[in-house]
């Protein structure tokens, strides 16, 4: 898998956000210079597929607040989600579902999918009134039902393009 560098990004933040040991992405990219990433370079993202060979993505609106998951460039289903709440906003940005764990626990509900950005995935939830609304600490949450049915459908490298 390919990652572009953003603003702001460093090695080792882009090791963490895939989870992944920073030696490693480092030996996965030879010729780069650990101390000098530049925005727009590309860097290679080892042990994930490319979202090229993957015929879903997922598009999340925090302003409607739906989570609609699509194959081929089709919409197959859209559900409901809740998201950030102020101070805690949903990131916006194209990120990848990078692995999944069922039955995580707690506020997570029955299903975690972490998004390649440190901290944040798609998640069940244990209090299902929230969804629809503005209340998580910046992940995305589902109803049960509907998490399990996402995380069955869709396979890790998942593209998850997150907008306003």
């Amino acid at each position: 898998m390919i990652h572009t560098v953003q603003a702001g990004e460093t090695l080792f933040s882009i090791s963490e956000d895939y989870r992944i040991p920073f030696q490693e992405l480092v030996a996965a990219n030879p010729g780069i210079n650990p101390d000098l990433i530049l925005v727009g370079q590309r860097l290679n993202i080892p042990g994930l597929p490319s979202p090229l060979t993957i015929p879903f993505s997922i598009h999340v609106s925090l302003t409607n607040r739906t989570l609609t998951l699509m194959v081929q460039d089709q919409i197959q289903k859209v559900y409901p989600v809740g998201v950030g709440r102020v101070l805690h906003e949903t990131p916006v940005g194209d990120f990848i579902i990078i692995n999944k764990a069922p039955n995580p626990g707690g506020p997570f509900g029955t299903m975690w999918m972490s998004l390649s950005k440190k901290h944040y995935g798609i998640h069940g939830t244990n209090d299902p009134q929230s969804i629809g609304h503005y209340v998580s600490r910046g992940c995305i949450r589902m109803f049960n039902h509907d998490v399990e049915e996402l995380a069955h459908t869709v396979p890790i490298g998942t593209s998850v393009f997150i907008r306003p």
